[in-house]
């Protein structure tokens, strides 16, 4: 397993998927986190319709 954190991205109430970011997170005082030169990767989801467990994948890899 390789070590990594969920970004939420959402200004101004946009609408939009979660991320995964590889590494530790790291502050950014004009972005909040730092991303740059990180694997990044759309996160999908899937719901049990029985129980309502959850599972997440990482997608597609992306640019952010």
């Amino acid at each position: 397993m390789t070590e990594g954190f969920v970004l939420d991205r959402g200004d101004y109430n946009a609408k939009m998927t979660s991320f995964w970011i590889e590494g530790e997170p790291e502050k950014s005082f004009w972005s909040g986190l730092k991303t740059a030169n990180r694997d990044a990767f759309r996160i999908q989801t899937f719901r049990c319709p029985n129980c309502n467990y959850l599972e997440f994948y990482t997608a597609e890899k992306v640019d952010i």
